[in-house]
């Protein structure tokens, strides 16, 4: 009887479960029984596998095979289990040492041929044995730049199952056929998900996309949406653009996410394990470390949107826009199912997904950007008499957005239409995305030291009840804010967001803490009552 066991990694989400993979063989009746919990595809190893090992120049052991995949309460699902049921085998058939396998972590798919092909999340599955202690990980050499970014593991990179059986025995590592230049490599189809493509808008690895050839100063007028931009990306908090079409709501929108500071290791960490497990990473970037932006269409369904799926659910627009920008442009169109799902991972910064198949729980720290038109003409205004829709239909259309999701967003900005002198004026222009990016990273820095023995890093994230009465605001300074809550314009927790704002603007303008002048523009851009204030953060200096 021959035994050997090697390890391999499930994913639920983007939390990894280091499984043990054990190979037994008996005399008897040739046979390949595969147990532990597989799904479809990971039952099909079976079929994969032998002609891999035997195309790979190794004889299939003529017994009875049982591997086992240990936990066999967890879901075990993907063709990355290929490489370790493969190497199991042949130890098990003292083709290889099974002392050698039992402290490898192996990771990917096999070919017929024998080729090892990469699979998706190959970077939350290394992290996964990391903090299992495992030192030592082969994975698809394609893959194996993204398995180099977690630290204290060795990685190994092998194009084929011939390969790997050469370095485990100390043989002479076979030559292979050097890539084609120019050529699309067959290893990496089917890698990415179906359904993520730059046609939904999920797309978002990295705010730099929209950096080249898109800068803030090119969005003519609109001074109030850019300090709210401005804002928002220094405070991390989310924007409402209502304005009709064309007047520039978009355009603010895609290039936020290049006025956001750069991400930090950490943060680069969590979103390319959302990315990898996605498929969305592309080939030779292996770590995002700009923010993301996804923009989903508003035929977008809840579980787009959140995630979901059959089986064990994907990650949706909220995951993939983690630490970045999810823009929801025409947000009256979406479903208001599809919205309201959007309230609790707007508080707690991830969402759950139950389903049959088991909990997995995804990162969605984002922010959040509405656009929308004032009625289904687009051309309502308190100024002219332009709009031909009904007062009904101006009505029915606002409601769409509900009261609690509205009451999430920090600041509300009416965008104008752009005058023609405005458009074809030859006067200053606005200010660069490097100028406004130096004052949001500034900001930050500020807000960070002052949040540094605490679990908050931005003015978005810190309970209202920690800023009433461990950060406090200057001696009167809200009683403008104060006098709102009393007389039902702002609810609890909209007084909160407006001292939030507060603090945001304050940091962004150098002040030590918030004045009445930094309320009122909060309050101002929080109603969009006009206060009398600046609406531009360099007036405020």
């Amino acid at each position: 009887m021959g035994f050997a066991r090697t390890c391999s990694v499930a994913l639920v989400g983007v939390e990894g479960v280091v499984v043990e993979v054990q190979a037994d063989l008996e005399p008897g009746v040739a046979a390949f029984t595969l147990v532990g919990l597989p799904d479809k595809s990971l039952s099909e190893s079976r079929d994969r596998v032998r002609a891999a090992v035997v195309n790979s120049g190794a004889v299939w052991p003529q017994k009875k095979l049982t591997v086992g995949l240990s936990p066999a309460s967890v879901p075990k699902g993907g063709s990355g289990f290929d490489l370790a049921v493969a190497c199991a085998v042949l130890g098990a058939a003292e083709r290889i040492d099974p002392r050698v396998l039992s402290d490898i972590v192996m990771i990917g798919e096999l070919g017929l041929d024998g080729r090892v092909r990469p699979v998706r999340g190959v970077l939350p599955a290394v992290l996964a044995a990391a903090d299992a202690g495992y030192e030592q990980v082969v994975v698809p050499e394609c893959a194996a730049a993204e398995a180099t970014l977690v630290p204290g593991v060795s990685v190994l990179g092998v194009r084929s199952l011939g390969q790997l059986i050469a370095v485990l025995t100390d043989e002479p590592v076979p030559e292979e056929d050097p890539d084609e230049a120019g050529r699309p490599s067959p290893l990496l189809a089917g890698l990415r998900m179906p359904g993520t493509g730059a046609a939904t808008g999920m797309h978002g690895v990295g705010g730099a996309q929209h950096d080249h050839g898109h800068d803030l100063a090119d969005v003519v007028g609109q001074r109030s949406a850019r300090t709210a931009v401005e804002v928002a990306a220094a405070g991390g908090h989310h924007l409402f653009l209502e304005g009709p079409p064309g007047a520039g709501k978009t355009m603010l929108a895609e290039r936020l996410p290049a006025v956001l500071p750069p991400l930090t290791r950490g943060e680069s960490l969590e979103v390319t394990a959302v990315h990898s497990v996605a498929g969305l990473l592309p080939p030779g970037k292996p770590l995002v470390d700009t923010a993301p932006y996804c923009a989903p269409h508003h035929s977008a369904t809840m579980q787009a949107l959140v995630g979901g799926g059959h089986g064990i659910a994907r990650p949706g627009a909220v995951s993939l826009a983690h630490r970045g920008v999810l823009f929801l442009d025409e947000t009256p169109e979406f479903s208001g199912q599809a919205l309201d799902a959007l309230r609790q991972p707007l508080e707690a910064g991830h969402v759950v997904i139950a389903r049959s198949a088991g909990v997995v729980r995804f990162p969605a720290r984002f922010l959040m950007v509405l656009a929308a038109n004032p009625c289904p003409c687009g051309r309502f205004s308190q100024l002219d008499d332009l709009c031909d829709c009904p007062p009904s239909a101006v009505r029915r259309y606002q409601a769409r957005l509900s009261g609690p999701l509205l009451d999430r967003v920090d600041l509300r900005v009416e965008v104008d239409r752009v005058t023609r002198s405005e458009l074809t004026g030859r006067g200053a222009r606005g200010e660069s995305t490097e100028t406004v990016a130096g004052r949001v990273r500034a900001a930050r820095e500020r807000a960070a030291a002052r949040l540094a023995d605490t679990p908050w890093r931005t003015n978005s994230e810190v309970p209202g009840h920690e800023l009433r009465t461990r950060w406090h605001a200057s001696p009167g300074a809200l009683d403008e804010a104060e006098r709102s809550l009393d007389r039902g314009v702002l609810s609890a927790r909209g007084l909160d967001r407006v001292l939030r704002v507060a603090w945001t603007v304050a940091d962004l303008v150098g002040h030590d803490r918030p004045d009445a002048t930094d309320v009122a523009l909060a309050l101002q851009l929080r109603t969009g009552v006009p206060r009398g204030v600046p609406m531009a953060i360099g007036a405020l200096s």
